[in-house]
């Protein structure tokens, strides 16, 4: 069992969960580790760290095997124009290194949005809060224990 800041706030909030370590490799995303895990990439849940036109960061929840559509964020959330944010910012924001970043247990308790399609799935596999630790779980604990909002901002597969 491992002791990642993203487990102790999973368990605090009563979220039922899988660890599910991997062997992680530089910059291979959820492509990787869904091989690893012998898991559909759909169902591996990007965590990405985005920024308002005013450097207002916010959290994004999206399927593995999908792209987010920045302008229809923006869109739908009400502001002008939604960026990525550097690495140093979101490590400083979270608290989690680029490649272990989960949604849960952030060090600053960020907006967070989720693609709808995301929440239709039986089960996601979401960062551990560390590189090689994904977790499983149902995903309305996104809703429940992040209070993420739903969006459809998805492009691709």
């Amino acid at each position: 069992m491992s002791a990642t800041t993203a487990i102790r706030a999973l368990r605090a909030a009563g979220v039922a969960f899988d660890e599910h370590p991997y062997r992680y490799e530089e910059r291979g995303g959820t492509r990787v580790s869904a091989r690893e895990l012998d898991v559909d990439e759909h169902l591996v849940i990007k965590t990405l760290v985005l920024q308002d036109a005013h450097r207002r960061l916010l959290l994004m929840l999206i399927h593995g095997d999908r792209e987010v559509s920045l302008k229809a964020l923006a869109r739908q959330i009400g502001v002008r124009r939604i960026d990525p944010c550097e690495a140093v910012v979101a490590q400083r924001a979270t608290g989690y290194r680029f490649g272990g970043t989960s949604p849960f247990g952030t060090r600053q308790r960020l907006p967070t949005y989720v693609e709808r399609t995301v929440l239709a799935l039986p089960r996601i596999y979401v960062n551990g809060g560390a590189r090689g630790l994904l977790v499983s779980l149902p995903p309305a604990a996104l809703t429940t224990a992040l209070g993420a909002v739903t969006v459809e901002v998805g492009i691709g597969a």
